[in-house]
């Protein structure tokens, strides 16, 4: 089975930033084989894209909302994917998840394995 974990989130002040982990595992799972993404979805608004970096580790691509800001990393050896958020604003508040796919694209139905989230709230 599965799992991804989503861990970071948390309470932070407009300017200030955040950074997320998600942990991978589950029999022969491995990142390797996976494009990974970061979406995030806010109170009565449908889940959207943020970042994603692809397996080989060298593609990777960003919402024009965080473009500049977020940075999506990955650690094929771990497992594990992070997302760094700088200079967050009131609007970068959402549940953000961690999801895996095998195609590097901007739709959540492109993504086949995802985690539970975790919430960021920005205050401002």
């Amino acid at each position: 089975q599965v799992q991804l974990v989503e861990s970071g989130g948390g309470l932070v002040q407009a300017g200030g930033s955040l950074r997320l982990s998600c942990a991978a595992s589950g029999r022969a799972f491995s990142i390797s084989r996976y494009v990974m993404a970061w979406f995030r979805q806010a109170p009565g608004k449908e889940r959207e894209f943020v970042a994603t970096r692809h397996w080989d580790d060298y593609r990777t691509y960003y919402a024009d909302s965080v473009k500049g800001r977020f940075t999506i990393a990955r650690d094929n050896a771990k497992n594990a994917v992070w997302l760094q958020m700088n200079s967050l604003t009131p609007e970068d508040t959402a549940v953000y998840y961690c999801a895996a796919g095998n195609l590097a694209t901007r739709s959540a139905n492109d993504y086949n394995y995802w985690g539970q989230g975790t919430q960021v709230t920005v205050s401002s």
